[in-house]
């Protein structure tokens, strides 16, 4: 009898192995296909961009290499790294690194502000006029970015609605057009929408007894939003300040239509290095150095990953 159970538990332990190795050959296979298609497209385009950028013009990269120009080569396997030195040398160059950075941390911390702002009205007071700013806060979402960038530089011109109220009243308005200020308000507007939805979904998701129970104990709307809020949505907060920085680094439709034209932010500043100037490794080298950034901030949206998976066993 205890050599059949043994064989009978051994035989069970098979078919769950082999039923768990069927299991994960199927997650695999459908896994796959998007593993295939990043690579494909954006995988491999990187690392050639990459080997271009240190001088390997053969291959994929012999036709820009032929028709760009200033294209430094590497000496057989040797790479060179003179397009870089062509880049960090030149003055402008940091000028619109300084103006990214700048435009992408005031920005953030505008849309964390607004949507912050929506979120925690919504879910600590409710009714009509919290359900109108959320509402109104995800309009741009449905805009497309270029009509939104011609709209805030018309609105912010010498000759736009602030000017023209400003005159009406007396006042000299400012005017905000192909400046900094243009360029974080057209940013903060194509960025808020996701991160209401982000923030205000990650609120709404705690429970009313947590609220209720530190009222109930004397805990006033600051100390609820500090101790129970704010600590329960890290998480989404994390991830919407994540993507808002993302966006707005290597943004280019609202710096072109916005800004003016020397800094600049780098979205614009490497097209103009590919197309106007025609120097197509150094463009690369500043496309690197934003992607460089942004992986840096993106590891802030792997934790938050990271840190809600665990706390919820699943690593």
């Amino acid at each position: 009898m205890t050599a059949i159970a043994a064989a009978t538990a051994t035989r069970a332990a098979d078919r769950g192995a082999r039923a768990a190795s069927r299991s994960a050959v199927a997650g695999f296979v459908l896994a796959l296909p998007p593993v295939l298609v990043v690579t494909a497209f954006v995988g491999l385009p990187v690392l050639l961009a990459l080997a271009f950028s240190v001088g390997f013009t053969g291959g994929l990269n012999e036709v820009v290499a032929a028709v760009g120009q200033n294209v430094h080569r590497a000496d057989g396997a040797v790479p060179t790294f003179a397009a870089y030195g062509d880049v960090f040398v030149t003055p402008e160059f940091w000028d619109d690194l300084v103006l990214t950075l700048a435009v992408t941390v005031v920005s953030t911390l505008v849309v964390l502000l607004l949507a912050g702002g929506v979120g925690l009205y919504l879910r600590l007071r409710g009714g009509w006029l919290a359900r109108l700013l959320s509402t109104v806060a995800i309009v741009p979402l449905f805009i497309p970015v270029v009509i939104a960038s011609w709209a805030i530089l018309t609105f912010t011109s010498a000759d736009g609605f602030i000017r023209t109220l400003s005159a009406q009243l007396g006042i000299d308005g400012p005017v905000w057009s192909y400046s900094v200020v243009a360029i974080v308000l057209g940013s903060a507007w194509t960025s808020l929408p996701f991160a209401v939805l982000m923030i205000a979904s990650g609120l709404q998701s705690i429970p009313d007894a947590l609220i209720d129970a530190a009222r109930d104990a004397g805990a006033g709307t600051g100390r609820i939003v500090r101790t129970i809020l704010l600590p329960m949505s890290a998480v989404p907060i994390v991830i919407a300040v994540t993507f808002t920085a993302i966006g707005v680094i290597g943004s280019y439709t609202v710096p072109y239509f916005t800004g003016a034209n020397a800094p600049t932010m780098l979205g614009v500043s490497i097209a103009n290095y590919f197309t106007s100037y025609n120097q197509p490794q150094q463009s690369l080298v500043m496309a690197f150095v934003v992607f460089l950034i942004a992986s840096g901030i993106g590891a802030l949206y792997v934790w938050a990953n990271f840190r809600s998976a665990r706390r919820e066993g699943r690593v």
